[in-house]
Parts: C-alpha cells; structure tokens; sequence
C-alpha cells in the first residue's frame, strides 16, 4: 500500500483522452456504434504487439480495408469481398488468420448473439474472467481452422497472460468520466478485470515489488491483479494505465 499513492497519481496523468494519440484504443474511438467498436476493438487488440505505431498503422489499413464499416463488411460481405483481407499481415498474424478472425467474428455474430454475448456467457459459467476467456476461445475456435490461428488467441488453460484479451476486455467493460474505454459490456464487473500484463506492466510491477513471479503469464496476473485489488477492489485494472505507461515513460530515467 505504500506504493498507492503514487499509483493513483499516475491513473490521473495517464487516464486522459490526451494520451489516445499514441495508443491504439484510438482506433476503435473512430467509431460510434456499439458492434463497429467491439470489432474494430477486437481486431486492434489482436495486433497489438510490436511498436504501437505499426500497430496503430496496420488497425487503420484493416478498417479501410473493411470500408471503415467493420460490422457491416463481417455480415454482408460475400466470399470475394472477404478475400480483401488475405493481404494483410501484422507480424507472424497473416491474411490467412485474418480471413479467419473475421469468419468467426461472422459465426458469432449470426449464431451466437455478438461478442459481449460469448464473453459475459463465459464470464457467469465460474464468475471469473478466466472462464470468460476460456468460453470466448471454445467459440472462436469452433468453426473449422488451421493450427496456425489458435497462436493468435490465447489459451489462459495453458496458463497465458492473455495480455491481448484483457486489454480488450478493459477497453468494453471500464468506464468513468474519462471517457478513455467505452464501458459498453454491462454483463462483467469492473471489478472482476484482469491486468493485460505485458513487459512494461510486470517491470514496473516487479520493481515495485508488486509482483514476485518471474514469467509473464496468467499466475502473474493473478498475483499482480490481487494486489491492485488492494488498492481500490471496484476498479483495480485502471492501474494498468499507472503502470504501462510508468513502464513507457518513466521507469528506465529513474
């Protein structure tokens, strides 16, 4: 708790519309209605690894790529129109994957109620977020795929960090006056958030003595999330923009 103070003092200088410009939540802040932000959300964050600027470079080239009408393109388009995206690569995520993200992202929305559906279905089955995530995975994975796709979304059974899904999950469920995620998915708590823990996350975490275990995976979230929980239990992911951005932009000058 001695470290709270701090914390909570970095929530107010980063939690600000100000800082969208270099991160990619930007992208899904292009658009108003509620199923072209939960994809253009789910697609970002899925590319969201690597240096933020070919990551917010490459999220724009596959909105323009689905006309900017992310939810329109995934239910109407046909066959052909869908092949548009089997150029697209953002690091070892390929035009093939893609193809497939946004075939599943279809089945979802035609036959399983939208994404927010699968996710708080899975969130109720144990109360929990890794049970959320484990559902979300079953569905997304329950249409016909190659091996190579299951890389691209994470197995939190194979104790993964699921850095990439939290972060979403973050973006759809927070909400405050900042206005910085969208609090659109009333279905999981606020509460029940986990830290999408990633390197600069778990260094300022472990140099804080927040966090003891070594590797980042899914027992380190559980551990470093069990201590943001103490520092406010109604909303402990908001230190995620404390902590990242501390990783970003202060750790290494001190």
């Amino acid at each position: 708790m001695e470290h709270k103070a701090l914390f909570d003092d970095r929530v107010k200088l980063y939690n600000r519309i100000d800082f969208i410009d270099t991160d990619p939540i930007q992208i899904p802040h292009r658009f108003t209605r509620k199923e072209d932000i939960e994809i253009a959300g789910f697609l970002t964050a899925t590319i969201s690894w690597g240096q933020r600027v070919s990551i917010i470079k490459n999220a724009k080239k596959l909105m323009e790529m689905m006309d900017n009408s992310p939810f329109e393109f995934i239910t109407e388009a046909d066959e052909r129109e869908f092949s548009i995206v089997s150029g697209f690569v953002h690091r070892t995520f390929n035009g093939n994957d893609c193809l497939f993200f946004l075939k599943s992202l279809k089945n979802i929305y035609q036959n399983h109620g939208g994404i927010e559906t699968v996710f708080t279905e899975g969130y109720r089955l144990e109360n929990s977020v890794f049970s959320s995530l484990m559902h979300f995975r079953e569905v997304f994975l329950s249409i016909p795929h190659d091996k190579h796709v299951t890389k691209h979304i994470s197995d939190v059974t194979a104790n993964s960090s699921a850095k990439r899904l939290n972060m979403f999950l973050r973006w759809m469920v927070r909400s405050d006056e900042n206005e910085v995620d969208f609090g659109l998915w009333k279905g999981i708590p606020t509460s029940a958030l986990m830290l999408p823990l990633d390197v600069h996350t778990g260094d300022v975490a472990r140099a804080f003595n927040l966090l003891n275990r070594k590797q980042n995976d899914w027992k380190a979230v559980e551990e470093i999330t069990a201590v943001l929980r103490e520092f406010d239990s109604n909303d402990p992911i908001k230190y995620d923009f404390a902590l990242f951005n501390y990783g970003v932009y202060e750790l290494n000058r001190h």
